[in-house]
């Protein structure tokens, strides 16, 4: 293969993982995109991937060794996602030539959201009311996730685009709502604010994501990637945790009024209504192609009756595997039929359904309140529960395809999550 055309299949292979980075691919699945990859397109290559960078070092020549490299400044939309794994799934085929492939990163950067701004403010209310009617059901804490979930959709909607702003939502946005709440329950005559209040309307700050990759990622030995996104995810914790108790502070309020005690005053049916609630929120807010639906609601539920009855049968703490046990294999299993999405953009939205329920923000704030001696390992155990299900879904499932591909080869597990 001619250098420069050697050059321009590094420079590709290089930006497309980063943007596989930022669509929150772990390390591990974008250094075996890259090899696939590069053999397919017929050079050599070696990679170095982090969350934040990408860098493909190609094979020495007569002008030396090509090494080229891409940044990840911002995430990925979730809507952006499903177009990136289209380009990803032919790059791995080699089915790409690099000049279309770089044209094709452009347009899906710079396409802009498929619905209009006031569309997804109100998604995510309605996603956040969803979550409300799962941790807990009752008429208050509906109308006032509904009300907030608005309130932080508008905070969000109005940061994007602008990347200073948008570091410091999460505090505005705990302040903000804590804030109010505090406010509401002081009218009504209230004893207490429930940190399940405040949990649906801030639930898209929970660093449920970077708590998995971290996972993923330190099992797979990449300890770099693993240990900085497990310190971005406390950190952003803590950035909530910064909120709520700014808010307590200034008001007033004593911690020990912050009750994590679940009230349901539904019905047993208001949480399974919630998951579809909190699906239709999802797809308002996130604007992914409609006929993403029937397959969110599918792994949504399965993710959410297994956390349940998990639960049920063996406590919160292992509620947490189970979930994400199941919601792992039903993403994988449904990602290799046909005309499926693509695993990764099923397991993101399960995963943003489970964490709220593992109480990790909750075991944050109790740090400060009366329950600050067990709250840590309380808040250890709960966050990580969801990701080692993710881990023992993703093992469980290769088994499964080597038992039933053995003697046949391929490339297994992580086709699908593309």
């Amino acid at each position: 293969m001619e250098t420069t055309r050697a050059d321009a299949h590094i420079q590709f292979l290089a930006r497309l993982g980063a943007s596989m980075a930022a669509a929150n691919y772990p390390v591990t699945l974008i250094r075996q995109m890259l090899q696939r990859a590069s053999a397919a397109y017929g050079i050599t290559t070696e990679s170095v991937v982090l969350p934040n960078n990408v860098q493909v070092i190609g094979p020495a020549g007569p002008n030396g060794t090509t090494i080229k490299s891409a940044a990840v400044d911002t995430d990925l939309r979730f809507d952006q996602t499903f177009p990136l794994a289209r380009l990803v799934s032919a790059a791995r085929r080699g089915a790409v030539e690099p000049a279309a492939g770089e044209a094709e990163l452009r347009r899906i950067t710079a396409a802009p959201h498929r619905l209009p701004s006031w569309v997804s403010v109100i998604g995510y209310g309605i996603q956040s009311a969803g979550l409300a009617l799962v941790l807990e059901p009752t008429p208050l804490n509906l109308l006032g996730a509904t009300v907030f979930g608005l309130l932080v959709g508008a905070i969000a909607t109005a940061s994007r685009g602008r990347p200073l702003l948008a570091q410091l939502v999460p505090v505005i946005s705990a302040f903000a709502v804590t804030s109010l709440a505090i406010l509401a329950a002081h009218r009504l005559g209230l004893d207490h604010v429930g940190l399940r209040a405040l949990i649906p309307p801030l639930a898209m700050f929970l660093p449920g994501v970077a708590m998995t990759l971290a996972v993923v990622e330190l099992t797979s030995r990449d300890m770099i990637s693993g240990t900085s996104r497990l310190v971005a995810g406390f950190a952003q914790l803590a950035q909530l945790a910064f909120g709520i108790f700014i808010a307590v502070q200034i008001l007033g309020e004593s911690e020990s009024q912050l009750t994590s005690i679940a009230v349901n005053k539904l019905g047993p049916w208001a949480p399974w209504v919630g998951v579809a609630v909190y699906t239709l929120g999802i797809m308002l807010f996130l604007g992914p192609p409609v006929r993403f639906v029937p397959w969110l609601l599918i792994v949504v539920y399965a993710a959410y009756a297994a956390q349940f009855f998990g639960d049920l049968a063996f406590g919160s703490y292992v509620s947490g595997v189970t979930g994400g046990f199941a919601l792992t294999l039903c993403a994988m299993a449904m990602a290799s039929r046909p005309g499926a999405p693509p695993a990764i953009s099923l397991i993101l939205p399960g995963f943003w359904l489970l964490v709220p329920g593992s109480m990790g923000l909750i075991g944050i704030a109790e740090l400060f309140g009366a329950d600050g001696d067990s709250a840590i390992t309380v808040t250890f155990v709960s966050m990580f529960s969801v990701a080692f299900g993710l881990q023992a879904g993703l093992v469980g499932w290769q088994l499964a395809r080597r038992v039933r591909r053995r003697g046949r080869g391929g490339f297994g597990l992580r086709e699908h999550v593309a």
